[in-house]
């Protein structure tokens, strides 16, 4: 007993012996536990405390670094492609070692799995994976740039700034809070990666500083984005080819034969005025037989592919005065035009030496060509440094507009009707005709009204005609109605000149600068229009038989003539200056950033890596121009192309400012169809108009569109959210197109993809369009 006695006595004292021990090693671990806590914040409180010491240092190495990351490809594009997210995940003791770099003020940032997800690039041309950091794959521009340190200066954010918030991140996320930390190094306001939207360009354009969202934020609506982005597979699609009465130059808009059955007249050519059907097609066009990539320019300008544009009706009818010939398996332009047999070029300089006031390249740089035929005097103005916009109607004249535009002279399809033309008000600087075909002097010369709408004050009207200089019965009554018409207008009638070489005369008229003949006229014939009359109204309305007063106040557009030629490209026009801009800042300060902001775009990532071969490029199109700075880079980048700048109609009215800096452009409503014929240009430019189009049109037909006005081989670059970009990656997977580039960071993505000859197979009845 007493054994055992004893052993129930050991027995509790063991179990008292076990509890003391199990207290003392819980309270060991605990004191363990706070200790290891306190170790992982201290440093990052130390950091920051230390941030003053180590901003100086933290300064130098981001200079260094970013001088070295950028100084071959700063802008959109990346030096390599960003690793995949399941490459890119830390380990426990990577971090520890990102948080000794932070201590030592060379890195602060968090280079979470979040992160990573913000930046994905992909370039087809390079299939190489990168093994660098992703800290080597950011946007940005070249610090030796005297832009970027204007651009810091804008911004209002200093080094010690971003440093500090970085920090401050930092310390919250190890704190527990859910903040995320820092995207990236290199400052956000260097970034070229812009895509036109108001919170990026009045931004670069600000001179106060400005708060922006956190990274937090901007981290969480890219998760967001995502989340909804639209993935579809190219068997979503369907694609048929348009089976058409015009088949490979299937134009919707001007081949809508049951609205065209259906008009009541024809007097006025509203058979040749635009006809939309009820939904945009969504079908694609043919090639024709035997297509080939277009000649280069400045070779085209001579020659063409036949097969291309195998059309030799004018040939038949216009041969003899030089417009086009035949030869072998070419269309071949001697540069001849009906008022000009002998070449443009002769005829060119005889209106310049008729009026030196001209000063083609200087004070006339922007001109609209009346009835152009195959557009040889716009293409021949290039060497005078003189942009043309050429228009005719698709007509009897077959082709002819297919012919300017293959020979990568600006044209585009138009008709003197009943309608406005599609451009503002005082705008080009001066007007030409050469035997056109229009009746200027009918109806109170309304058409000619039309022109007195679109022309600058001041500007010219040359034309020439058969009424100008031959003596028969019906020239002279025409004659003496223009002269009527003319007078009633207030345009001086400056010179009339003979061109004694192709046995022509010329007649040029000047729009008044002033009010002053409108005033003392003794019959108010043509009427001055409504003030509410706006005359940079001209998207599809209706043609008005009356003038508007001309400009007078100091502040008004059109009451000064434009800088000469090149300064007018860059300098902003004198009227903007009491305007505010398109993303609510000072007009002239918007136009200047926007100007900045193209070069360095091009300059850091369009002209390079991006897989765009320049040197097949000539016909451009901007779709949504806002100030034509994008134009205007290219122009001052002195690239061998011409841009057709478009402003949307549901977008702010920037087109005379477009104008005004010496190039050009036209509205437009991307529901509908262009007024061009299908393979007309070599590159597409769409900056932040996809998202805006998806809330009306038909995605879907606008794609087709693009494709019908897009040349095989073409490019179609597009700037916009992470959900369009990626509907529109989709769609052009459907028909077979490259993928050139994308990138996408932070909710804004980059896409260039290029057209190849791919057509389907199958075919769709386009019945609006059997004639």
């Amino acid at each position: 007993m007493a054994l055992g006695k004893n052993s129930r006595g050991e027995g509790r004292n063991v179990s008292n012996y076990c509890s003391t021990v199990s207290v003392a090693v819980f309270v060991a671990f605990c004191l363990v536990g706070i200790w290891i806590v306190m170790s992982s914040i201290v440093p990052i409180q130390n950091s920051v405390m230390q941030v003053s010491e180590t901003i100086n240092e933290v300064k130098s190495i981001a200079s260094e670094n970013g001088s070295k990351q950028f100084e071959d490809r700063s802008g959109d594009i990346p030096e390599e492609s960003t690793r995949q997210d399941s490459q890119i995940h830390k380990s426990q003791s990577e971090s520890h070692q990102e948080n000794q770099d932070d201590q030592k003020g060379i890195e602060v940032s968090d280079n979470t799995a979040e992160d990573n997800q913000q930046e994905v690039v992909k370039d087809s041309s390079d299939d190489r994976k990168s093994d660098k950091s992703i800290n080597d794959n950011k946007l940005g521009t070249e610090k030796s740039m005297g832009e970027v340190t204007q651009q810091d200066e804008m911004v209002g954010e200093t080094e010690e700034e971003k440093i500090k918030k970085k920090l401050h991140s930092k310390t919250i996320q190890i704190s527990g809070e859910s903040s995320m930390g820092s995207h990236e190094n290199s400052p956000i306001s260097n970034e070229v990666f812009i895509t036109g939207t108001e919170s990026e360009t009045w931004i670069e354009a600000s001179t106060e500083n400005e708060t922006r969202s956190t990274q937090a934020a901007e981290l969480q609506h890219e998760k967001e984005s995502q989340k909804s982005s639209i993935s579809i597979d190219r068997s979503t699609y369907d694609w048929k080819l348009c089976n058409t009465s015009t088949g490979s130059e299937y134009i919707p808009c001007l081949d809508n034969w049951q609205a065209i059955r259906k008009l009541r007249s024809i007097s006025h050519y509203e058979h040749r005025e635009r006809h939309c059907p009820d939904e945009a097609p969504t079908c694609l066009v043919s090639l024709p037989e035997g297509y080939r990539s277009p000649i280069k320019w400045p070779q085209s300008r001579e020659m063409i592919w036949y097969n291309n544009a195998p059309h030799t009706k004018l040939v038949e009818v216009k041969g003899h005065q030089n417009w086009v010939k035949v030869n072998g398996e070419y269309l071949t332009f001697p540069g001849g035009g009906t008022q000009f047999k002998h070449g443009a070029l002769h005829y060119i300089e005889f209106i310049q030496k008729s009026l030196p006031n001209i000063a083609w390249g200087k004070r006339s740089r922007v001109i609209l060509d009346v009835g152009c035929g195959v557009a040889s005097f716009g293409g021949y103005l290039f060497e005078k440094d003189v942009l043309t916009m050429s228009f005719a109607p698709k007509d009897v004249h077959e082709a002819q507009v297919q012919f300017a535009l293959e020979r990568g002279i600006p044209a585009t399809l138009g008709v003197m009707g009943t309608k406005r033309l599609p451009f503002p008000g005082s705008v080009f600087d001066l007007v030409h005709c050469a035997r056109c075909r229009v009746p200027w002097h009918l109806e109170g010369g309304k058409l000619l009204l039309e022109l007195n709408r679109v022309l600058r004050p001041g500007g010219y009207f040359v034309w020439s005609a058969t009424p100008v200089y031959q003596k028969d019965p019906e020239d002279v009554g025409i004659w003496k109605a223009m002269s009527e018409v003319t007078k009633s207008m207030c345009w001086d009638l400056v010179v009339i000149a003979k061109d004694k070489l192709n046995g022509v005369a010329a007649a040029i008229y000047r729009k008044p600068t002033d009010n002053e003949c409108y005033n003392r006229r003794s019959k108010n014939e043509p009427p001055i229009c409504n003030e509410s009359d706006d005359p940079n109204t001209a998207w599809n309305i209706s043609l008005q038989a009356c003038m508007h007063k001309v400009p007078e106040g100091a502040s008004e557009r059109g009451s000064i003539w434009p800088e000469q030629w090149p300064l007018r490209l860059e300098k902003p026009p004198y009227w903007l200056n009491s305007q505010v801009g398109v993303y609510g800042r000072s007009a002239p300060v918007e136009f200047t950033a926007d100007y900045k902001h193209w070069i360095n775009v091009l300059r850091h990532s369009y002209l390079n890596g991006m897989g765009i071969n320049w040197s097949s490029v000539r016909n451009v199109m901007d779709m949504r121009a806002v100030y034509g700075g994008f134009a205007a880079a290219l122009k001052t980048l002195k690239l061998n192309v011409w841009v057709m700048n478009v402003v949307p109609i549901d977008s702010p009215d920037t087109l005379p400012i477009i104008y005004e800096r010496g190039i050009f452009g036209i509205y437009h409503d991307w529901c509908e169809s262009f007024s061009t014929y299908p393979r007309s240009y070599d590159l597409l430019h769409a900056d932040s108009l996809f998202s805006t189009l998806k809330e009306r049109c038909n995605i879907v037909a606008v794609v087709a569109e693009v494709d019908r006005m897009l040349r095989p081989e073409g490019y179609l670059v597009i700037r916009d959210n992470v959900e369009t970009i990626e509907e529109i990656e989709s769609i052009a997977k459907s028909l077979h197109w490259d993928i050139r580039f994308t990138y996408s960071k932070l909710g804004e993505g980059l896409l260039c993809i290029q057209k190849t000859f791919w057509r389907p197979t199958k075919v769709e009845t386009v019945m609006s369009a059997i004639a």
